[in-house]
């Protein structure tokens, strides 16, 4: 078998021909960690698509009220993960929406209100083991009417149970302001 010939300027280093200068070498680099990508936020659905209330459905308006007020906390974002909207503080998620077949969905985290919303007639614990830390969801169908005002306040107890403290006086602040 014979071997590739090396270019000047270029040298072998584990089986990899690189050019001078391109990187350093593996004993100049040992012990260092390789610098981390860069983490973007997705900015579009999931793989599946967004499932969303369509336009003309009578839960599209209240998603969009919803998401608007979720938007509206500080350095809150928007994800898609499973094709579902996530509202994001950093990596921690504080709150999902959801539209599947009809049914309109909102999942928050209630540390301390979570026993009272589960008296409610559609409200249900949070399935995969999430209830346990305070997680309830809402469900609504049919020609449910959608609580706008008791679900800003479940968005508000829930951004401060994953916010920072320092997120959450900004909040407090921009309240009493206005």
């Amino acid at each position: 078998m014979a071997t590739a010939r090396k270019a000047p300027g270029e040298r072998r280093a584990e089986g990899r021909t690189r050019t001078a200068g391109s990187r350093r070498s593996t004993a100049a680099t040992a012990g260092r960690k390789a610098p981390r990508k860069a983490e973007h936020p997705r900015k579009g659905p999931g793989r599946f698509g967004i499932r969303t209330a369509p336009r003309g459905d009578r839960f599209h308006a209240p998603e969009m009220a919803v998401r608007r007020y979720a938007l509206g906390m500080p350095d809150a974002t928007e994800d898609f993960p499973w094709g579902h909207r996530a509202f994001r503080i950093g990596k921690k998620v504080f709150l999902f929406l959801a539209w599947d077949d009809g049914v309109f969905s909102v999942t928050a985290k209630l540390p301390r209100s979570q026993s009272m919303a589960l008296g409610l007639p559609f409200a249900e614990p949070t399935g995969y083991g999430m209830a346990r830390s305070g997680w309830v969801t809402a469900r609504f169908s049919g020609r449910a009417s959608v609580p706008l005002p008791l679900l800003y306040a479940w968005i508000d107890e829930s951004y401060r149970a994953i916010a920072p403290k320092g997120l959450v006086a900004r909040l407090d602040a921009r309240s009493a302001a206005g």
